[in-house]
């Protein structure tokens, strides 16, 4: 059974954010609104709790996990930014994008796509998960809360918590999340790749 905290959206407690990492650094997998639609996430570095959440979404290591990231220094940390890269990046981050990139040695190999080598990063502009973030003093690993069978994520804490509260340990009710989740960028090829449409603006890439 999950644990199911209230969060203000505009002014975190401490005291929740910080049991909520405690949560995360024990293996928990947490469902937590962002500025698109609710996600789930886990440590970066545990395994089990990675497998969890794909079983859990019901998805094989072919789907792209995103790195949830503070800034684009730390997505450099993560994956290669060249030039052009980074000028998108910094005109579009924080916000409700996703961007696939070539993975960085820093990210575990089982993490990134097993045939391209590339990673989903992105930068959110939700106020809990940035406090989340400052917290842990690294990315979460999370994915669009999308169950097996679904069309549209889940975007409201009691429809995730009649769901799946037996599944995870966390629900952090943050209000009611977008219906749209992030628009996904490719940027791991000479030109960018439209390759979802969601909340953000493709246009701002010439796409």
């Amino acid at each position: 059974m999950s644990q199911f905290f209230q969060v203000h959206p505009d002014n975190p407690q401490q005291r929740l954010i910080k049991q909520a990492a405690q949560i995360i650094h024990g293996g928990g997998i947490v469902a937590v609104p962002t500025d698109s639609c609710y996600a789930l996430v886990c440590h970066l570095d545990d395994k089990g709790a990675v497998e969890r959440l794909r079983r859990i979404r019901g998805i094989d290591d072919k789907h792209h996990l995103t790195l949830l990231c503070r800034d684009l220094s730390e997505i450099g940390v993560y994956a290669r930014v060249d030039n052009r890269q980074f000028r998108l990046l910094k005109a579009a981050t924080p916000g409700p994008y996703t961007f696939i990139l070539e993975a960085t040695k820093c990210v575990p190999r089982r993490l990134s796509h097993p045939s391209r080598k590339t990673i989903g990063l992105r930068v959110p502009e939700n106020v809990i998960v940035q406090a989340l973030l400052a917290e842990l003093q690294q990315p979460l690993l999370g994915t669009t809360l999308i169950l097996p069978g679904d069309a549209d994520a889940l975007t409201d804490a009691d429809s995730i918590r009649e769901r799946i509260e037996k599944q995870i340990e966390l629900i952090i009710d943050g209000g009611a999340c977008s219906l749209e989740p992030t628009t996904v960028i490719d940027l791991s090829g000479p030109d960018a790749t439209l390759l979802r449409q969601g909340r953000g603006d493709a246009a701002m890439f010439g796409l």
